[in-house]
């Protein structure tokens, strides 16, 4: 038997007025973003925003349904309307936001292991690693370069050939 060892890298900013000026940008995009999600529900709202390579700004929020299944994350909202409305370009980054009615979303929210799946493809395709911002209501964020980081041992097309 052999033991694999797998580490991560993540930045951590106690507030995301530390970040440059174009991720702060982006983080406020992600912060409206968030008013626009329909969480009845869970009222826990997130709003996410994409940087893709041309400068244009794609944001997307959480869409609940009465049947839990149905409803997509806000990560995947953003991406797909993105790789829909501009499948020539590439994420260079990603924010995340949260916020709930019930409570202060305190520590920087992660993306759930679907949206990492969808992410890893939209990697694949940009042929460039995404940095991906994760905030909370506190301004608290959480950064990491490229997926890598948070989903070490993707599945991904390589897996399907012999």
């Amino acid at each position: 038997m052999q033991v694999l060892k797998f580490t991560s890298q993540v930045e951590e900013y106690n507030h995301y007025l530390e970040l440059n000026l174009e991720e702060q940008k982006l983080i406020e995009s992600a912060m409206g973003a968030a008013k626009n999600a329909y969480a009845p529900y869970s009222k826990f709202s997130v709003g996410s925003a994409l940087l893709l390579n041309d400068g244009t700004i794609v944001t997307g929020s959480n869409q609940e349904n009465v049947a839990y299944p149905s409803g997509l994350c806000a990560e995947r909202t953003a991406m797909f309307w993105a790789g829909a409305n501009h499948p020539d370009k590439h994420i260079v980054t990603l924010a995340i936001f949260a916020e709930s009615e019930d409570f202060v979303v305190e520590k920087p929210v992660y993306p759930c292991g679907s949206c990492r799946q969808v992410m890893s493809e939209y990697e694949r395709i940009g042929k460039h690693p995404m940095r991906i911002l994760m905030s909370s209501a506190t301004g608290k964020v959480h950064a990491v370069n490229g997926l890598i980081n948070i989903l070490p041992v993707a599945f991904d097309a390589d897996n399907l050939k012999r």
